[in-house]
């Protein structure tokens, strides 16, 4: 079983081949500029990569890019291979990232609490107090709290 910090390294290694091998060596249409490689992590026993990456576009184009990861998958493990010098090759899945919806999903929560937020301020402008401006009582400084004078 290989250390966390190698296993980490190599990750660091996949990452950088992969983008740099979908930018400029493979020539599939499916796979252009709009495929980004976001995150890489890799098995203690360095057998197995996970490679995440997400696609700006629409879902057809996602789809398309699966499909070609998929298809240019050994040349992608044979060039990872090549760099790294390991003795086994880790076999390489590619799983869409799910960052991109995750952060519209709090964009769209943080819009609405936002608009929230405006119609309270909306409703509180020109409001008063229901029960003055200090609603909590004051013990009164010549009494106690039996209601008996002090002395």
């Amino acid at each position: 079983m290989a250390d966390n910090a190698r296993a980490k390294r190599l990750a660091d290694l996949i990452r950088e081949v992969v983008a740099q091998k979908l930018q400029r060596g493979i020539k599939d249409p499916r796979l252009g500029s709009h495929v980004t490689i976001t995150d890489t992590r890799v098995t203690g026993d360095l057998r197995e990569a996970t490679v995440f990456y997400t696609v700006y576009g629409d879902e057809e184009e996602r789809k398309a890019a699966a499909a070609g990861l998929e298809s240019a998958k050994g040349i992608l493990r044979s060039e990872v291979g090549r760099a790294a010098g390991v003795k086994f090759t880790p076999t390489l899945t590619f799983v869409a990232d799910a960052l991109p919806d995750t952060a519209r999903t709090i964009e769209d929560l943080l819009d609405k609490a936002r608009q929230s937020d405006q119609k309270v301020r909306e409703a509180a402008t020109g409001a008063t107090y229901a029960g003055g401006a200090d609603p909590y009582k004051k013990p009164a400084d010549d009494t106690d709290t039996d209601g008996d004078a002090t002395e």
